[in-house]
């Protein structure tokens, strides 16, 4: 039986606006198995995108654990937050938050050179490869559609191997044929290098695609918490 790589224990995220509190996230138990791909959707303000926050050490709940591959991110000071997002967190966004200066051979290793970690140029090859960007590899992102960028991004999050892969919203800028071909990449590439993908869309069409789909509402899970839900 796969492990759980992702575990969420009364997640709670509260933001003072004015003189109310709004709830973000309200009590969020989660379970996430590796190698599973996950989609999270609910209507603007349900707490999708603060949920895949905490996930990836980007923000700090006000309440409750959040537990990826072991570890636990609130006991986790700044610094070794960024270490987790560096090396245990691939991200994906809608904006592909490429380098401009950076040829995309250049934006997918920076990560890794920014961790002195050691590239494996044989993975980033094939991840060219399989993503149909080999021959775009000495260009820079100006010179690439929006699609091709995307695909650069998911090669930059692969690259380093993380325990877990967070995409938020990331065919929002891409039309119907050219998001249904990156989801559909990120699924084979995710089932070739045996990683977790949990993905943030409000897309239904591109939620059908995961093996599991999470409905969130006011900060709450409305369905889909666990994998028995899938089975």
């Amino acid at each position: 039986m796969k492990k759980t790589i992702v575990r969420t224990e009364g997640l709670k995220k509260y933001y003072p606006v004015g003189g109310t509190v709004v709830k973000a996230l309200d009590g969020v138990d989660l379970e996430i198995r590796e190698r599973e791909f996950v989609s999270v959707i609910g209507k603007s303000g349900s707490g999708k995108s603060t949920l895949l926050h905490m996930l990836g050490g980007l923000d700090v709940p006000t309440e409750g654990r959040v537990i990826v591959d072991g570890e636990d991110l609130s006991t986790m000071n700044d610094e070794q937050l960024a270490v987790f997002r560096r090396r245990k967190a691939g991200f994906i966004f809608q904006q592909y938050n490429l380098i401009p200066d950076l040829n995309v051979y250049d934006n997918i290793t920076f990560p890794q050179e920014l961790d002195g970690a050691v590239i494996d140029r044989d993975l980033i090859d094939d991840l060219l490869k399989v993503l149909d960007i080999e021959e775009k590899k000495a260009m820079l992102p100006s010179m690439l559609s929006g699609g091709q960028q995307q695909r650069v991004a998911i090669s930059r999050a692969l690259a380093m191997k993380p325990a877990i892969i967070l995409a938020d919203e990331p065919t929002g800028n891409l039309d119907t044929a050219a998001s249904h071909d990156v989801i559909g990449l990120i699924k084979v590439l995710a089932a070739r290098y045996q990683q977790t993908v949990i993905l943030v869309t409000h897309d239904q069409d591109i939620a059908q695609l995961a093996d599991r789909i999470i409905q969130m509402g006011d900060g709450k899970v409305l369905r889909g918490s666990d994998f028995h839900a899938a089975e």
